[in-house]
């Protein structure tokens, strides 16, 4: 009986050890260096760089913009939210005629927190009640509007 319960008592050890420890998680897909070096800056274009290392999960919001190649790994810790600990973002950028003008990698150290700006419209029914917006908009009609003539 004693050896049993040394073997439960094991088993718990390793499983509060096992869920105290961080899991990983990677998101997205972005090429070696080496699979860059395939590509040519000036020769070649769009369809090229498609077959040499895969049409990206992200254009630019543009037509006929870059394409970005985004990889992200996430570390989760027991209770606590995920935390992103590495970013790559390959931006490859093509000129008007399509044929590749740039290639770009960033990490996660190159990106700036973008504040967003949030403007709201007030309303000017706030606080009334619909019975009351419903009766106001009672002297609002015009019956011409009604009748097909009130342009």
């Amino acid at each position: 009986m004693a050896r049993l319960s040394g073997f439960f008592k094991l088993c718990a050890v390793f499983l509060l050890v096992s869920a105290c420890s961080a899991t990983y998680q990677n998101h997205g897909y972005v090429p070696s260096d080496s699979e860059l070096q395939a590509i040519t800056v000036g020769v070649d274009n769009r369809d090229t760089v498609a077959e040499a290392i895969g049409r990206p999960t992200s254009t630019g919001v543009l037509k006929d913009s870059g394409y970005y190649y985004v990889r992200s790994r996430f570390r989760s810790f027991a209770y606590r939210k995920p935390q992103e600990i590495d970013r790559q973002v390959v931006a490859i950028s093509f000129d008007q005629a399509g044929v590749v003008e740039n290639i770009e990698r960033f990490t996660l150290e190159d990106g700036k927190v973008v504040a967003l700006s949030r403007r709201v419209t007030d309303s000017n029914i706030k606080g009334i009640s619909f019975l009351r917006q419903l009766l106001g908009n009672l002297g609002n009609i015009n019956a011409g509007e009604f009748l097909g003539g009130g342009n």
